[in-house]
């Protein structure tokens, strides 16, 4: 099996001549025009690459770039398109199992999925999707389920074993980062992939953040799949369960800052303390409340009506905070 890289560069080269090719009709195109009407002296036909408007076509889309800074930019987006579409794959939206989009209706379940893909059991299945519809994005492997460690099941799945640490460590310097998980989220609460679902979907996203106000703890959902539930299994199945993780880890950076043997210790300790306070106010003021009146959403509303619903428990989107209605 080819490495990603090679996948990604023969994607690369597949789009050029596909460029190369319609520059050519253009021209010819061009150059039949002038002949009929007799201008074949006075107009140019030529089509200049940066003029084919073939949405891959690194230069039209960066025509003041250099090649070489082109096949970079190239390769960066073609790696944040994997994400994307490995995140559909973790919701169920798409299936490395069948083509197209597979749970695209109000309430969607697993079971449709199936029913779907054609699979009788998950053991059908290259790749199952998450059976809560509800995948932490938190800063370390805290969950055994969270987009870190499930997309790196993706990776291998859809690319084989052999390449594995190859094919990340070639997307982290594809999307520019140390670790994966600095993609997806920081500990500042920063997630350059949910900026990028934002923007791909023009500020109507169909995975929704919930997120504390410092994005200590941040979970995402496909609206597809919510029901009046789902906000309580945030709150119970992740929300609490890392505070009580939390929970220990200060008590033991505590002990440890007691024992005078490190001021890292007493740093970890205090920045877990602000941590836990903020997670206990999130929960308290806002997760719970909103868990308790079980919100129900239509989805022909859209989202700008229905994401204001659960607004500050989800992530500020400029222009979603509030419904016109």
């Amino acid at each position: 099996m080819k490495t990603l890289e090679q996948t990604v560069a023969q994607h690369r080269d597949e789009w050029a001549a596909r460029s190369r090719a319609q520059q050519q009709l253009e021209i010819a195109n061009n150059e039949a025009v002038a002949k009929l009407y007799g201008l074949e002296d006075e107009v140019s036909s030529d089509v200049p690459l940066e003029r084919v408007s073939l949405t891959n076509n690194s230069a039209f889309r960066w025509p003041n770039k250099t090649p070489e800074e082109r096949d970079a930019l190239f390769t960066e987006s073609a790696i944040v398109d994997l994400v994307s579409y490995a995140v559909g794959c973790m919701f169920g939206r798409y299936s490395l199992d069948a083509p197209g989009l597979i749970l695209g209706d109000q309430g969607s379940t697993l079971q449709d999925y199936l029913t779907k893909v054609s699979a009788s059991s998950a053991g059908d299945l290259r790749f199952m999707p998450d059976a809560d519809n509800v995948i932490p994005f938190v800063d370390d492997g805290w969950f055994e389920d969270d987009v870190v460690e499930q997309f790196r099941q993706f990776l291998k799945v859809a690319f084989g074993t052999e390449h594995f640490e190859a094919n990340l460590r070639f997307v982290e310097e594809s999307l520019g980062v140390k670790t994966l998980r600095d993609y997806f989220i920081t500990r500042s609460g920063r997630s350059k992939f949910y900026d990028d679902h934002v923007k791909r979907y023009k500020k109507r996203p169909i995975y929704w953040m919930f997120a504390s106000p410092k994005g200590s703890f941040n979970a995402l959902i496909y609206l597809h799949r919510y029901t009046p539930s789902t906000v309580s299994t945030v709150l119970n199945e992740y929300l609490r369960e890392y505070e009580n993780k939390l929970q220990r880890a200060f008590e033991q950076a505590e002990a440890a800052a007691a024992g005078g043997t490190s001021a890292k210790d007493q740093k970890e300790a205090d920045r877990l303390r602000k941590v836990l306070a903020e997670l206990r106010d999130y929960e308290h003021d806002v997760l719970y409340p909103l868990a308790t009146r079980q919100v129900s959403i239509d989805l022909d509303d859209g989202v700008k009506v229905n994401y204001p619903k659960f607004y500050p428990a989800v992530k500020k989107i400029a222009g979603l905070e509030a419904s016109d209605g």
